[in-house]
């Protein structure tokens, strides 16, 4: 069973920059496509970014493009999202998740993912 485990959220002031973290037990994740997602209270679940195998496809939600970059360590089997720039509407819960074994292309829906994390507040005052 796969466990992931985000951390790296907090508060910071708008125009700042937060690193997260997800890092996976029970398995290794260099074979699975990983991605972030975020909540807004009272909004649905949005995709933010995804990362292939290798690191060499990333898809970006355009709110977040050229601000945010996901990155992924296959030999610590944690994914990473460097926030640059960030912004109050950027307040959110960011969850990380894992596609099923096999998947090749990242997507972007969330039901595309087997696997999920418990989530880390990222609260950007203005």
């Amino acid at each position: 069973q796969v466990q992931l485990v985000e951390s790296g959220g907090g508060l910071v002031p708008a125009g700042g920059s937060l690193r997260l973290s997800c890092a996976a037990s029970g398995r290794t994740l260099s074979s699975n496509v990983m991605c972030w997602f975020r909540q807004a209270p009272g909004k649905e679940r949005e995709f933010v970014a995804a990362i292939s195998r290798s690191g060499v496809t990333t898809p970006y939600a355009g709110s977040v493009k050229g601000r945010f970059t996901i990155s992924r360590d296959n030999a610590k089997n944690t994914v990473y999202l460097q926030m640059n720039s960030l912004k109050p509407e950027d307040t959110a819960v960011y969850l990380c998740a894992a596609a099923p074994d096999g998947r090749v292309v990242p997507r972007t829906t969330s039901s595309d993912y087997d696997y999920w994390g418990q989530g880390t507040q990222v609260t950007v005052s203005s």
